[in-house]
């Protein structure tokens, strides 16, 4: 009779002690539009926030990025700088700063081949904002326009910029979803978010674990033109994504295709077969200017610059009728294949 007592009372204790137990923690989604593209953002809601007001912070944050940092807002800062012909100091935003300051230390790494200045190239053979129709500039074109790049003519200060050619164009377009992303990501940690993904425009950055536990997990997609397919799944750990290619955008002319990739050297679209790059890194800015640096260089020296530098980069290059995948030896270290 004790015994069964005592069993009763177990189950009643054990009954009271998962009710008054939390329930197990839940994944919220949210998304929306910004920059062009969307946001997606998933969470655990260990901080019991109301998701609502957690998606008008995300929202008011991508707002101002986009008002600060778009060529394609006529009154945005950047389009303000754009369409100031002079050479005095134009005094800037902390945040525009801040990924000027990027974009140039990564035109730096990348020996200029990241260079946020090739707007007009990107104008020219119309991959910008006042797409032209689908034609191939004449070399005079490009020669002109080249005159008017580079990163040598853009100086920053503490809390200005300066342009040494008048005419300089400014396109941050490159950097700019990444930095969009690490803001999302800080907004997340400023409401004790640990575990969380973070996604605009396929770049993206994560943090913790799902709900479920387990790693989140990012696919790469295979570089085709025909379909969506994986090419790879990986998870990151505590680090930011981001893939260019040549595969999506780009137009064709007399039968050749042409990348949306500048090469500002050459001042013509990329034309080797390395067609993906993805980075890995802290930082979703850096992996996002990083990833289309990497693309306009060709795979011999991505791979160089990578070792040199520790990033961790997957490579997928065209040869023949098949892909195939190079990687650094800190994409090895820090990257599980599954």
């Amino acid at each position: 009779m004790q015994s069964c007592l005592r069993l009763l009372i177990s189950a009643l204790f054990l009954t009271l002690v998962l009710a008054c137990s939390p329930p197990p923690e839940s994944e919220f989604h949210l998304s929306g539009p910004t920059m062009g593209t969307t946001y997606n953002v998933k969470f655990i809601n260990s901080a019991d926030i109301k998701p609502a007001d957690l998606q008008e912070k995300i929202d008011v944050v991508l707002v101002e990025v986009n008002q600060l940092m778009s060529t394609y807002i006529k009154d945005s800062e950047l389009s303000r700088f754009n369409q100031w012909h002079s050479t005095d100091v134009f005094e800037l935003s902390p945040q525009t700063l801040l990924v000027m300051q990027e974009a140039k230390r990564l035109g730096e790494l990348s020996e200029g081949l990241l260079d946020v200045t090739v707007g007009p190239l990107v104008n020219l053979w119309g991959f910008g904002p006042q797409a032209r129709p689908e034609k191939v500039p004449t070399q005079e074109q490009v020669d002109a326009a080249k005159a008017h790049i580079g990163l040598d003519k853009l100086t920053l200060g503490e809390s200005w910029a300066q342009k040494t050619d008048p005419m300089l164009y400014v396109d941050l377009s490159t950097i700019a979803k990444g930095y969009g992303v690490d803001r999302v990501a800080q907004v997340l940690e400023e409401q004790h978010i640990t575990n969380y993904l973070v996604e605009i425009g396929g770049e993206m950055r994560l943090s913790g674990q799902k709900a479920s536990g387990k790693d989140w997990r990012v696919a790469i997609e295979k570089p085709v033109t025909t379909e969506r397919a994986v090419e790879r799944i990986i998870s990151v750990g505590n680090n930011a994504v981001a893939t260019s290619g040549d595969y999506r955008i780009y137009f064709e002319n007399d039968g050749k295709r042409y990348s949306h990739l500048i090469n500002p050297e050459t001042g013509s679209p990329i034309t080797h077969n390395l067609v993906s790059v993805t980075v890995v890194h802290p930082s979703s800015m850096t992996a996002d200017g990083l990833a289309t640096a990497l693309s306009i260089m060709g795979k011999d020296k991505a791979l160089a610059v990578a070792e040199l530098n520790q990033l961790a980069v997957l490579l997928i290059t065209k040869e023949a009728d098949s892909f195939k995948e190079y990687t650094s030896s800190q994409f090895s270290q820090i990257v599980t294949i599954h």
